[in-house]
């Protein structure tokens, strides 16, 4: 997964780089006509990259997803984890086929969903996670725990690459993606913090 790429990949419907994020949209559109989904390349899509289980926050996610649902995003979860999260969000993504999908836990499909994500959400410490060095290559913008790894946006300084919380609650949490929902209405902002997430990678 460290060896993921966009400006290599061919299994994504267009290759970009830091220096060419205007493409990343062609990738959400591909991604959502694939679901079957409106192709609406502004509205934001959250993808969780872990999949779910009780020790990656699955109960953080149960508490959360009501008020997420509430949100104009579309959510894509890996499909990986254990049996009692799968069943319980497979059953929700019936519900909300329009803007909720459980993926394949294989190569292209996470390329795919990394490719078209605005934003990465993690409800555990990411920092030593192959996926959120995956998520910062495709700028997938991370919401996470804080961690060393990364750092919170200052939209003062116009610096950072995610979106973090202090405590691992349904309030810090949200708040968090409340926060990167209001930036991302912003595109030059945006960018801004999608090239610091791939240029935080290029550094390592």
């Amino acid at each position: 997964m460290n060896s993921f790429s966009p400006a290599t990949d061919t299994a994504i419907a267009k290759k970009y780089a830091s220096d060419s994020l205007e493409q990343k949209a062609h990738n959400k559109l591909a991604l959502q006509k694939e679901l079957g989904w409106a192709e609406e390349a502004k509205r934001p899509m959250i993808c969780l990259p872990t999949g779910m289980s009780e020790k990656l926050g699955g109960n953080l996610l149960k508490e959360m997803l009501p008020g997420l649902l509430e949100l104009p995003v579309e959510i894509v979860i890996l499909g990986k984890g254990s049996a009692s999260f799968g069943t319980y969000l497979t059953d929700i993504a019936k519900e909300h086929a329009h803007r909720m999908a459980i993926v394949a836990n294989d190569e292209k499909h996470i390329r795919k969903m990394l490719a078209g994500a605005d934003m990465a959400l993690f409800l555990t410490d990411a920092s030593a996670m192959p996926e959120l060095i995956a998520a910062l290559r495709y700028a997938a913008v991370p919401v996470a725990p804080t961690c060393k790894v990364l750092s919170t946006y200052d939209p003062n300084q116009e610096s950072g690459n995610s979106f973090l919380y202090a405590k691992p609650t349904v309030w810090h949490c949200f708040a968090a993606v409340v926060r990167a929902l209001e930036t991302y209405r912003f595109p030059f902002d945006w960018k801004t913090i999608q090239r610091q997430c791939m240029e935080r990678v290029e550094e390592k």
